[in-house]
């Protein structure tokens, strides 16, 4: 019986260990802005547990942690250096990997972990660049070596051969660089655009940013709402539905699809909004809200706004020409109403 329990104790310890490995992963995945002790906590607690975890529950773990905005670094680094088979995920994926680490992990590992970091969605200039240098200086062609080993023992008349062969090599070496780094260019497609090009979005001029900031400064919501629904080209009842979302996350997200600069943007929020004035982790809520926003979502959800707006509401301006369309006796044979009535006869008097 003892015998049997023995057999049991190191699964049932695995087990239990993949458990609390979960659960450890959860209750982080749980912490929108985690702090710096609780990133140092983490790292403190995941890397043993995951060492002593089986596979199935660190495939699941890096699974889970794949889809988190921030990480420890050290946790990205050792993730990303275990086996392929596990870090695959978390390097294709993961947004909490700084640049610096993609490049370490590239440089320590082999060639199936950098095509995992190829393939992600967003490469850096400065990633792309390691890639390509990288690919220059690790490849050691077994056919180049070759030649050097057989001159050692062949005399010198063939010489003349060797060096042709290693030109040739030396350029098909030129050409895959080239294509590899044609390559890396073409899945960096993103390279060509910047945060800062806002070619064919609406945005904000300087009057319009100024005249949002100022107009928030003295709190006067009745202004800010037709300049804002100026610079959106939409009616006054969207703006001012934007602004009644108390939460500030409806304007924070026109704000951003509109190119505000980040701490202008703030500073609205938190005029509008005191309770985003609140200091967290040193920085203000406001200033929390506007760091978690996606500006290509910010740009979707606006343009969803101003095309519902469009469909619901109708201004005035267009039916300015419907009365030259009807004809003028209809206004002239019109009575005045009673009081103008009262009106013209005091005036006769």
């Amino acid at each position: 019986m003892r015998d049997r329990f023995r057999d049991l104790e190191g699964p049932l310890a695995v087990r239990k260990k993949d458990v609390v490995l979960m659960a450890t992963v959860s209750s982080f995945e749980n912490l929108s802005h985690p702090t710096r002790s609780e990133l140092r906590q983490f790292a403190e607690l995941f890397m043993p547990l995951f060492q002593a975890s089986s596979d199935e529950a660190k495939r699941q773990a890096v699974a889970a942690l794949s889809q988190c905005e921030t990480m420890p670094a050290a946790v990205a680094l050792f993730i990303g250096n275990q086996p392929i088979e596990i870090a695959a995920p978390f390097l294709a994926a993961s947004k909490a990997i700084a640049d610096d680490t993609l490049i370490t992990i590239a440089r320590m590992q082999g060639a199936a972990h950098v095509r995992a970091i190829v393939s992600r969605d967003s490469l850096s200039p400065k990633v792309i660049d390691a890639l390509v240098s990288l690919r220059q200086t690790q490849p050691r062609p077994a056919a180049a070596s070759a030649p050097i080993t057989e001159s050692q023992t062949v005399p010198l008349t063939p010489a003349p051969t060797e060096t042709n062969e290693a030109d040739a090599l030396e350029e098909q070496r030129i050409a895959n660089e080239a294509a590899l780094r044609e390559r890396i260019l073409g899945l960096a497609g993103h390279l060509g655009h910047k945060e800062d090009d806002r070619l064919g979005l609406r945005t904000l001029t300087d009057i319009q940013e100024a005249l949002l900031v100022r107009f928030a400064r003295s709190r006067e919501a009745m202004h800010f709402a037709t300049a804002l629904a100026d610079a959106l080209s939409a009616s006054r009842w969207l703006a001012e539905r934007i602004m009644l979302d108390l939460s500030g996350q409806q304007l924070a997200t026109t704000l951003t699809s509109l190119g505000m600069g980040f701490l202008d943007a703030v500073f609205v929020l938190e005029k509008f909004y005191p309770h985003l004035a609140e200091r967290q982790h040193n920085v203000t809520r406001g200033w929390m809200v506007l760091d978690a926003l996606d500006p290509e979502e910010c740009h979707e959800r606006v343009d969803a706004w101003r095309r519902a707006d469009r469909y619901t509401y109708k201004p005035d301006v267009p039916d300015a020409p419907a009365p030259q369309e009807t004809p003028n006796h209809r206004f002239i044979h019109q009575a005045p109403a009673p009081r103008d009535l009262r009106v013209l006869g005091r005036r006769s008097r």
